[in-house]
């Protein structure tokens, strides 16, 4: 069974004004629009097209959540726990309120993300940059007592996560206020677009203790097609463009700056993994379909390429099919042909095979 599934974008102040516009081929509607979801999730599952939406179909026991993104700023940066982590701290806010502002755990679940770029530039912050890069990035904002302060913080001992936690305790106002200053006339050749990145983040967040928390984590381009797998405890944070992102199904995160949202940092230092991590680039296959591995059971997300050929495709159901450009088809056991209009998704409950046609991009969601 193949079912058609769509959603209206989702408009956190975050969103871009254009890009889901400008991918699904209409007007843009003014307001920003952040996310569209493709999943059973409560807070907002996929429309049917037949009526109703897809929980009812499925019971809400998808373990996946896919979405499309649009980043016309930055998001806050962030972490997500691991599942031992969530259902501790799920069970720890059982008397809190599901809507509480103070709540960290919306459910008892892990929330591991694999994003890939649909814009021909994605930019991200993934991972803790290695102390010894950060100090020569450091060089290039001068000598003033902020980061004279933030120098002494990371050189000691655990110096990530005890430079984190100063700067977001709110006993470093001033100096978080002189360095994200220094960056407006920083330079240096090796991390010139890493600060440049930032410089940007800071005009939206000024004086924020984010910005500097920033400074110390990998700046990341992604190209059309590649993607990045962000796992439990990494810190991280999307700051443009449009990509296809996978996750698990949950809702669980921990805020570190960026954002007007909770922020509850004796919890997120609890969370965060500090140990300094490149978070490595996935390429895209020159063969029609391109798998990004990830070291979790709850996805896989594979690319298919068209180009007039049909490419049949494996699939472990509930799979999803969604159409990102060009003019895509599907059929599966039945050999009915179901078209699939770009930035809509098909929802096929008990397939094991799938046949891509047309000419374009599509996306194959399933359980991992």
């Amino acid at each position: 069974m193949l079912l058609s599934l769509s959603n209206v974008p989702r408009d956190y102040a975050w969103g871009s004004t254009t890009l889901i516009a400008e991918l699904e081929g209409r007007s843009p509607s003014g307001a920003p629009e952040a996310e569209v979801w493709f999943g059973d999730h409560p807070g907002d599952p996929a429309d049917v097209a037949d009526g109703g939406t897809l929980d009812a179909v499925t019971g809400g026991s998808l373990p996946y959540l896919l979405k499309i993104l649009a980043a016309g700023g930055p998001l806050s940066i962030q972490v997500h726990p691991t599942i031992a982590q969530a259902e501790d701290g799920w069970a720890r806010e059982t008397g809190l309120d599901a809507d509480d502002p103070a709540r960290n755990y919306r459910d008892d679940n892990h929330k591991p993300e694999l994003i890939v770029a649909l814009s021909e530039r994605f930019e991200a912050l993934g991972g803790l940059r290695p102390v010894a890069d950060t100090l020569r990035l450091l060089d290039s904002l001068g000598d003033g007592a902020g980061v004279r302060a933030l120098r002494a913080h990371l050189t000691g001992e655990d110096g990530l996560r005890n430079a984190i936690a100063w700067l977001l305790s709110g006993d470093a106002t001033a100096e978080v206020a002189e360095i994200s200053a220094a960056l407006a006339t920083a330079s240096d050749p090796e991390f010139d677009d890493a600060l440049r990145a930032i410089r940007v983040v800071s005009e939206r967040y000024p004086a924020d203790p984010g910005v500097v928390v920033a400074l110390l984590m990998n700046h990341i381009v992604l190209r059309r097609g590649e993607g990045i797998f962000l796992r439990a405890g990494l810190l991280h944070a999307y700051l443009s463009g449009l990509g296809v992102e996978i996750m698990a199904a949950s809702d669980n995160v921990l805020r570190g700056g960026l954002t007007p949202k909770h922020i509850d940092v004796p919890e997120l230092l609890s969370v965060l993994d500090p140990t300094p991590a490149i978070v490595p680039v996935l390429a895209p296959s020159d063969a029609p379909v391109t798998s990004y591995p990830v070291d979790v059971d709850d996805f896989a997300l594979r690319r298919v390429t068209l180009a007039g050929e049909p490419v049949s495709v494996e699939v472990e159901s509930p799979a999803m099919i969604l159409a990102t450009s060009g003019s895509v088809t599907v059929s599966g056991a039945d050999a009915e042909e179901h078209p699939v209009e770009v930035g809509t998704a098909l929802f096929a409950s008990d397939e094991t095979v799938l046949t891509l046609s047309g000419t374009g991009e599509a996306f194959i969601a399933q359980p991992g």
